[in-house]
């Protein structure tokens, strides 16, 4: 007889990064919280620009239950303005000092696709991650996060499945032989697969890239897939975003990367909890 009894999903990748010699576990999904000192980012709610709104962010995110604070300071968003190196350094050098006294104990994981950049927030602010979201990949990047030795999350921009699996494992085998020993995988939703049918079908085949034994992380937020297929707005989104992330972490996410704190928090604790209860 055929098995009915429901699924609870796949769980993520046992695995376990060393954040500065710490062992963040992540075999539990966690809560990545975005944090933009941008004035362009596609989603308002994230733009902050003064010290005092960036403590209070930084706050927010953790208070609500993130572990990790992500911090971009050059929007990625289609049709956004690239700032040039030094605007971003300028940015990121005002940002990572008031989030690191307002919250000593988080995970900030800076989104630059500069080698250059990268190198010096981990040197000189302590940046704890590198997330690098770029199609043209930056040539000394790969060898830079190897050197800083910090966990690194590799985007890809493929269009398809098979490409991406193609891609993904050739750039690791790049970084291990580099001697790069903490990797994070990022399907990229929204950069490269069309504004909705591509997204939603990488979403449902995602749990195929587990057969790298990396953990994954999925940023999803409030993304055209989303408002273009319902007809809203990136304001309207969060009930929507919560669907996908949900989703997602039946299919073995280890991190979300969100704007809305405490909805995928709480997305997690759900879903955790439906897990614990099979065991």
């Amino acid at each position: 007889m055929e098995n009915t009894q429901p699924t609870t999903g796949i769980r993520p990748t046992d695995y376990t990064m060393n954040v500065r010699g710490r062992l963040f576990d992540l075999s539990r999904p966690c809560v990545m919280g975005i944090l933009n000192v941008t004035p362009d980012s596609f989603f308002a709610g994230s733009r902050v620009q003064t010290a005092e709104a960036i403590r209070a962010r930084a706050n927010q995110i953790m208070a609500e239950g993130g572990r990790i604070i992500d911090v971009g300071a050059c929007s990625t968003r289609p049709g956004g303005d690239v700032v040039d190196e030094e605007e971003e350094m300028r940015r990121l050098a005002m940002a990572l000092p008031v989030i690191r006294e307002a919250q000593p104990d988080a995970v900030i994981s800076v989104d630059t696709f500069r080698a250059s950049v990268a190198r010096r927030t981990v040197e000189e602010f302590g940046a704890d991650i590198i997330n690098d979201v770029e199609e043209g990949r930056d040539p000394a990047m790969f060898r830079t996060v190897a050197e800083l030795g910090v966990p690194y999350i590799l985007m890809s921009t493929a269009a398809t499945l098979e490409e991406m699996l193609a891609g993904f494992a050739r750039e690791v085998q790049q970084l291990r032989s580099l001697g790069q020993k903490d990797i994070i995988l990022d399907p990229g939703f929204g950069f490269g697969k069309g504004p909705v049918d591509g997204n939603y079908s990488l979403l449902g085949e995602m749990e195929r890239l587990h057969v790298m034994e990396l953990p994954l992380l999925v940023g999803i937020s409030r993304k055209r897939m989303i408002h273009q297929l319902l007809g809203i707005t990136p304001e309207e989104s969060l009930n929507g975003t919560t669907v996908l992330n949900t989703i997602a972490l039946l299919k073995g996410a280890a991190i979300l990367r969100v704007h809305d704190v405490r909805a995928a928090a709480e997305a997690v604790r759900i879903v955790g909890k439906m897990r614990d209860s099979r065991k």
